[in-house]
């Protein structure tokens, strides 16, 4: 059975780092993609790896910041987020769409369980 298992959560002050890890054994032809919910907002995509080519997307408020990566050998995607603002604050869910070279949340199969995020002072 697939299973996306998110980890690397927890309490940074703004400016700082964290590196979060999913890993997704059997995803191999699927997009991979971390979402983020925030209190009281939608679930919104940050970052997305593609299933067919190499290539990566980013919401725009994290360009530059953030990047994905995927670890075949590993069978893990991370996101390693720097320079965080109080407003990266949220749930981050790891997902996988089948086949696709996108991750939008209509296409999506898998959802993790979610691992929280706190950028606080």
């Amino acid at each position: 059975q697939r299973q996306l298992v998110e980890s690397g959560g927890g309490l940074v002050q703004p400016g700082g780092s964290l590196r979060l890890s999913c890993v997704a054994s059997g995803f191999e032809n699927y997009a991979l993609g971390w979402f983020r919910q925030a209190p009281g907002k939608e679930r919104e995509g940050v970052a997305c790896i593609h299933a067919t080519v190499s290539a990566t997307d980013y919401k725009e408020p994290v360009k530059g910041r953030f990047t994905i990566s995927r670890d075949h050998a590993e069978n893990t995607v991370h996101l390693q987020m720097n320079s965080l603002k109080p407003e990266d604050s949220g749930i981050y869910y790891c997902a996988a769409a089948y086949g696709l070279n996108r991750c939008r949340t209509g296409d999506i199969q898998y959802w993790g369980d979610g691992t929280p995020v706190t950028v606080s002072s």
